[in-house]
């Protein structure tokens, strides 16, 4: 039989991924992404000779479809990453951390271990965490992560579930969907051993998939067109035509904004619903301490909308980096980016300079703030994401189609993997 042709627009993860799986169900595929490289908003950038990534990535040991395709493409998984049990800890070594072994077991032995709070605060955790439990993990669609955790004691919220949310959710508890919540934390947390272990990159985000796909997919026989925007696709039969290019299947994998332009005449109402999503950025500062040397390689940071900007600091001498280079995450970033990129960074760095002091070895140098403006969609409740298909042998793959997840790495290839298979069963 022919091959079938594919055209996958857009060359970040969603698409590098359904391209990836379209070749292994045997068809022929062609890539198109507008930017000169591959990797979309997880990418590395060279600024002034310094390999840098576009914003801070972690992945956890329940990104089974993520690392699937690190392996299919020739990444060393075990050596691309430093591995831990799950570690949300302070500068004073204050916080959760969860042993190895069973999900259950490690998160309960983790809060009761966490001697910073009363005993009667992490019996509250547990006691909801079990009602989450045994509720399926199900809560109201116009729920709030903050609605969702009212009974809790407040230092349980600040220290935990607030960075917990940001950090998977990109979107503050008061306004973040309760029911995604969940769903991560049932995955996350309970799913099997090691769902919860933390995966921080050793390597840079190009390295870790976009740099080897690409040379995976030549290999294979696809064409790895860069640089290249994608002005038209139109309906021809049974087929479509991709300026002017006919194939029997289009994945579009772009941007949501761009993928609502190019389907605009073809599915007004798809095009309007993926036009319409609201965003959150992320802001990462990155600042170098000559000789610093953080406990932990990612620590939590007490944070705040008005002085404290940052949430995690990630120590880059210890992930494969210069020695002394730090990493500052803010997510959920709309009201600093409001305030301007020299506040921000002029905050982030007094944050710094105040919960580090007693590790910092020399005085913190800015060397660049990156933003993303557009880095997730805003995971609010009730929120009616586009689905999939937008037309037979048209399919839409990324992290903005309807699904149980919020805005992550897996949950764009998961969604990827899943429109490859439809294009090539269509």
């Amino acid at each position: 039989m022919t091959p079938r042709r594919v055209a996958v627009i857009g060359g970040g993860w969603a698409g590098i991924s359904a391209a990836i799986e379209a070749i292994l169900l045997g068809a022929q595929v062609s890539l198109f992404e507008m930017a000169p490289q591959l990797g979309g908003r997880a990418r590395s950038v060279d600024i002034d000779g310094l390999p840098l990534d576009n914003g801070q990535h972690i992945l956890i040991g329940a990104y089974v479809e993520t690392l699937r395709m690190m392996h299919i493409v020739g990444v060393d998984v075990d050596t691309a990453f430093l591995r831990t049990p799950l570690k949300l800890v302070d500068a004073t070594g204050q916080g959760l951390q969860l042993p190895s072994g069973h999900p259950v077991l490690a998160f309960a032995q983790g809060v009761l271990r966490q001697r910073s709070w009363p005993l009667a605060h992490r019996m509250a955790l547990l006691a909801t965490a079990c009602g989450w439990a045994l509720g399926g993990f199900r809560c109201d669609e116009a729920s709030t992560v903050a609605e969702l955790v009212r009974g809790l004691p407040s230092t349980v919220r600040d220290e935990l579930i607030d960075p917990l949310c940001v950090a998977a959710l990109n979107t503050p508890a008061h306004s973040a969907s309760g029911k995604v919540f969940l769903r991560v934390i049932r995955d996350a947390l309970f799913s099997g051993r090691g769902s919860a272990d933390l995966l921080l990159p050793r390597q840079r985000l190009s390295e870790l998939l976009p740099r080897p796909a690409k040379r995976w997919l030549i290999q294979q026989g696809a064409q790895v067109r860069g640089g290249v925007r994608v002005e038209r696709i139109d309906a021809a039969g049974v087929s479509w035509n991709v300026d002017g290019e006919t194939f029997d299947a289009v994945i579009l994998a772009s941007s949501a904004a761009e993928a609502a332009r190019l389907t605009g005449s073809i599915k007004p109402a798809w095009a309007a619903k993926a036009a319409a999503l609201g965003y959150e950025p992320i802001v990462t500062v990155y600042a170098q301490s000559d000789g610093t040397r953080l406990p932990t390689p990612m620590l939590t940071l007490p944070s705040d909308e008005h002085s404290r900007p940052a949430q995690f600091v990630f120590d880059h001498g210890q992930l494969g980096g210069r020695d002394g280079l730090l990493a500052f995450v803010i997510s959920g970033a709309a009201p600093w980016i409001a305030m301007g990129a020299d506040a921000t960074r002029d905050a982030t760095l007094k944050q710094a300079q105040s919960v580090l002091s007693s590790h910092l070895k020399a005085p913190l140098r800015h060397l660049r703030s990156l933003t993303e403006k557009r880095a997730t969609f805003r995971c609010v409740p009730g929120l009616d994401r586009p689905h999939s298909l937008i037309a037979p042998g048209l399919i839409a793959a990324g992290d903005y189609i309807a699904g149980p997840y919020p805005a992550t790495l897996e949950g764009s290839i998961r969604c990827a993997v899943e429109s490859a298979r439809a294009a090539v069963a269509a």
